[in-house]
């Protein structure tokens, strides 16, 4: 009897076979598995018959799927059927009927999820429609979100069906999940939440949840979704499409969602100095003014802003008003000769204007006046427009507002609702979205409108054009656009500590997904309260109110430590000089950011070059570095600005002193003092109006130059690497031209620095790689713990010095 039971045991591997794929019955549908490498599994279901073929939701989210081989097994045992898929590095095991899957860890088989024994997968048919409107009832309609064309619904028409799919996990006690974007339901772990997934103002929605279990999920769809504790849905696909990413780490998660759907190309190194805008310079005089001002005080900043309503008549026209710009291509040349950038801001919906028309006769608009970014002719001619009026004449940056394109809740007529009516607002922006763009792809504009702008400035030929990295600041993103050289902001937030405190975790699961640039509006948008739901600011006075005042100082704070440093917001100004002068406590608070700001470039720009070469996230949930302690896994006000900074941002008014729980496994240096405390443990922060929780991990390098008034002003700079002890410590400085493409053919250095703590000694490697303009010949200096720095002559070869 023992002998017929090893027997049966063995035929666990009866049948064995390899191929790309492999297509098997479940309850109801058809699912098809195969392996993208060795640690990425796709994951197809779809009801209906064999003779049906598979098909892409997207087409554009994942631009590297191509199977390879694997193994796969008939498994029998105890009389339970199934298949077995195997890699290098995973087993993905498939239940005989139901279809459910489990992916398992190879080496030490762990199993990593499961979807749902019972009923993994279900579907239903939604109805396809086409909404037809009254052309003759068109007219505009002003929102706090811009202008908007609105036309009166004649009918309805079928035109089809697509499918409602839903996915079932089992979610393991101890793991935590991340990511979806960024929304304002105010959470960090996802376990146990609900969340409404679709684009609109204060939502980018990226459908990927990465898990400190380690692995990532990425759902290709471009409809509405929800998660809702153990299940996602896609609210309208052709298919249910997922891929399973496996990863030691988060970092390496992110490696594998950045495998499947893009690198990210390097930003141009004046965007990690100091941004400033507002709502709005009103004119050529009133920018470059303000430009002037900056100068003439000696504070640093690297771009300036020009915002919404530059346009002469309409709406959302790419033409500057010569009224109050004269002249486009000299107000560029100012700005450059007051060693800036300029963005600029441009809509994807003009309306009652010249461009209007010519894209309409073009056939190159959807409804409600929004240009037709899906179609790759529209978006050239797009492009056209941006550049004639404004990349061929010096401008340098893009700001392309609206990119949801559309909203549902922000018309002043609309009724109220709360702030937190998360289901509600997802119900209206998913509706309108789906009636414009259609319900199948209504979360993929911003994508889409991205690539245009990415792709059409990449193929400018003019030398002193093409040397401009593109930089992208957006409202809206999707999985993959991190390819296109897009930072997303936050969308149009009122000035509250509450609404503060929400943005955190917000910001922190959107880079968690593997898009690494967001940022916010330092001050937040709205600072003035009003009768609409999303217009609840609290300080009516605007900056001149010192309560507003300290918030904007402690934004300002929180914002030294994103991708991108940026003020920006209605109702009040936002220069430096609106909170003060120099003596007085937040001028002084906000120039102390600044100037830190510009003395970390190196050790930021080296970060981006991580970020580029080897997928690295700068600004990073705790859980990225500390997974296995599990107080962090819900810390929603703390953060690690690359390897050496642990960042709490001040988010209550009036205090001096927070709660810091420092993790474990770290001696943790407080920035300002210099006092030591162990990890793992729950310290009382103390701070100044001037400073904020900032804290070093001991075993860390972080090179630094001194802070100039503009970021390429720091290229001639000697690097000081400051070194903090108690651990090793290891840095790979990144340096390339700043701008321009050259580093993607190699141009481009990389110094590995290393501390030694048992011999105290510092080694400053072999360079690898140069550069344009790159000196073969330079001095660093050393400094120990904040000490006296020293200088070290480096001639590209490997040194070492003990200190």
């Amino acid at each position: 009897m023992k002998k017929y039971l090893f027997i049966s045991l063995l035929c666990l591997v009866a049948q064995t076979m390899t191929a790309q794929s492999h297509k098997f019955r479940s309850r109801d549908g058809w699912v098809v598995v195969n392996f993208v490498t060795d640690d990425i599994v796709r994951v197809r279901y779809f009801k209906g018959d064999d003779r049906t073929e598979f098909s892409n939701n997207t087409g554009v989210c994942v631009v590297n799927d191509e199977p390879i081989l694997i193994t796969t097994s008939d498994l029998k045992f105890y009389n339970q059927l199934g298949k077995t898929l195997k890699s290098k590095s995973l087993i993905v095991k498939i239940a005989e009927g139901t279809g459910a899957l489990s992916f398992i860890d190879r080496k030490s088989g762990v199993t990593l999820l499961s979807e749902r024994s019972e009923r993994p997968h279900e579907s239903e048919p939604v109805v396809q429609e086409r909404v037809i409107y009254d052309d003759k009832s068109a007219h505009m309609v002003e929102t706090a979100n811009g202008k908007v064309t609105v036309k009166d619904v004649l009918r309805r028409d079928t035109i089809g069906t697509s499918t409602k799919y839903r996915v079932h996990f089992q979610w393991h006690d101890d793991e935590a999940l991340y990511g979806l974007g960024s929304h304002m339901e105010d959470y960090m772990n996802l376990r146990g939440k609900t969340m409404y997934l679709t684009q609109h103002n204060l939502k980018a929605m990226i459908p990927v949840l990465n898990s400190t279990r380690g692995y990532g999920l990425l759902f290709d769809a471009g409809c509405a979704m929800k998660m809702q504790d153990d299940y996602v849905e896609m609210e309208a696909a052709k298919v249910l499409d997922y891929y399973f990413i496996k990863g030691e780490t988060l970092d390496k998660v992110v490696a594998g969602y950045r495998h499947l759907t893009g690198q990210c190309p390097m930003m141009p190194r004046y965007m990690f100095g100091y941004i400033q805008s507002k709502e709005r310079y009103v004119s050529q005089a009133d920018l470059l003014g303000t430009l002037a001002e900056y100068r003439r005080r000696h504070v640093p900043i690297d771009m300036i802003v020009q915002d919404w309503n530059y346009w002469p008549h309409g709406w959302g026209y790419m033409k500057m008003d010569s009224k109050y710009y004269p002249d486009p291509r000299a107000m560029a040349d100012s700005v450059h000769s007051m060693n800036a950038k300029l963005m600029v801001s441009i809509w994807p919906n003009p309306q009652y204007c010249p461009q209007a028309d010519d894209f309409k006769s073009r056939g190159f608009m959807l409804e409600h006046d929004v240009y037709d970014a899906f179609s790759s002719e529209a978006r050239r001619y797009y492009w056209g427009y941006a550049m004639r009026e404004f990349f061929s004449k010096g401008f340098d940056a893009w700001w392309c507002d609206c990119s949801e394109p559309l909203d549902g809740d922000w018309t002043w007529g609309l009724g109220q609702y709360g702030w937190d009516s998360h289901e509600e607002r997802w119900n209206r922006n998913r509706d309108v979205l789906s009636d414009a763009l259609g319900a199948e792809r209504s979360s993929l504009y911003s994508l889409y409108h991205a690539m245009g702008i990415y792709e059409n400035q990449r193929q400018v030929t003019d030398p002193q054009l093409s040397s401009k990295r593109v930089l992208n600041l957006t409202r809206s993103s999707y999985a993959g656009q991190q390819r296109y050289a897009t930072i997303t902001w936050n969308g149009d937030t009122h000035a509250s500590w509450e609404s503060f405190r929400q943005q955190v975790p917000a910001g922190l699961n959107f880079m968690a997904t593997g898009c690494p640039y967001w940022t916010v509006d330092v001050g937040s948008f709205f600072t003035k309260g009003g009768g609409q739901w999303f217009y609840k600011g609290e300080f009516p006075q605007g900056a001149s109110d010192p309560a507003y005042r300290e918030y904007y100082t402690r934004m300002f704070q929180w914002g030294t430590f994103l991708p991108m440093l940026r003020s920006h917001g209605s109702d009040t100004p936002r220069e430096i000089w609106r909170f003060g002068e120099p003596g007085t406590p937040f001028y002084d608070a906000i120039l102390r950011m600044i100037t830190l700001r510009y003395e970390l470039i190196p050790y930021s720009y080296s970060m981006a070059g991580w970020t580029t070469q080897h997928d690295y996230t700068m600004a990073r949930m705790l859980a990225f570095d500390f997974a296995d302690d599990a107080k962090v896994l819900d810390i929603k006000d703390e953060y690690m600005y690359g390897p050496a900074f642990l960042v709490s941002p001040v988010t209550e008014p009036s205090v001096t002193s927070k709660r810091i729980y420092l993790p474990k496994g770290a001696e943790w240096i407080d920035y300002w003092t210099g006092k030591r405390y162990a990890g793992g443990q729950t310290i009382d922060s103390h701070f100044t109006i001037g400073e904020l929780p900032l804290y070093v991990r001991a075993g860390s390098i972080v090179p630094t130059a001194p802070c100039t008034e503009y970021s390429a002003a720091q290229l001639d700079k000697d690097v000081t690497l400051n070194i903090y002890t108690g651990h090793d410590a290891t840095f790979l400085l990144y340096e390339d031209e700043g701008d321009g493409y050259a580093y993607e053919h190699g141009s481009f250095s990389e110094i590995p620095i290393s501390w030694d703590e048992s011999t105290r000694k510092l080694t400053i490697g072999t360079r690898k790689g140069q550069y344009k303009g790159m000196k073969e010949k330079r001095w660093f200096y050393l400094s120990v713990n904040g000490g006296k720095s020293f200088p070290i002559s480096y001639e590209g070869k490997r040194i070492s010095i003990t200190l």
